[in-house]
């Protein structure tokens, strides 16, 4: 069985991983840096679901398993994220990983959207118009109220 371990830099530290990524496995030769913008358990494990993978939690914890592959991801004290695939290739496993990355930032959109809908009231704000670009972006456009007293 083949397995590979990545570690999932966060965007902000992405300047020095993105070299380290470029060249390839680490010291080590069984690591691969991976950017990604994950950081909440919650919105992980509803990336992962969405990709159609089964999840469970043990302790710090988070197992997906997906019909190809199973990933263990696991954050370390730094607040970085890793995730040990079994099942792939290391290019697969970095694909699965970039996919994982792509439907954990569709969860974060459709957290902020929430948030912005529920908050607009509060602020004043009524929307008017939703709509979804082919890009997947989504433009709100507010009517600004009354001021608040």
């Amino acid at each position: 069985m083949v397995s590979v371990s990545l570690l999932l830099v966060p965007l902000a530290m992405a300047g020095v991983a993105a070299v380290q990524a470029a060249a390839g496995r680490s010291a080590d030769g069984r690591t691969v840096q991976v950017q990604t913008r994950m950081r909440d358990v919650t919105l992980l494990a509803a990336a992962l679901r969405d990709m159609g993978a089964s999840v469970s939690t043990n302790g710090d914890a988070l197992t997906a398993t997906l019909s190809q592959a199973t990933a263990t991801f696991t954050r370390g004290a730094d607040g970085i994220w890793a995730a040990h695939v079994e099942g792939l290739d290391q290019p697969r496993a970095v694909d699965l990983v970039l996919a994982v990355d792509a439907a954990y930032g569709r969860q974060v959109q459709q957290a902020v959207l929430t948030r912005l809908r529920e908050q607009a009231p509060a602020a004043g704000l009524r929307l008017e118009s939703e709509s979804v670009n082919e890009d997947a972006s989504v433009r709100l456009v507010f009517e600004v109220g009354q001021e608040r007293r």
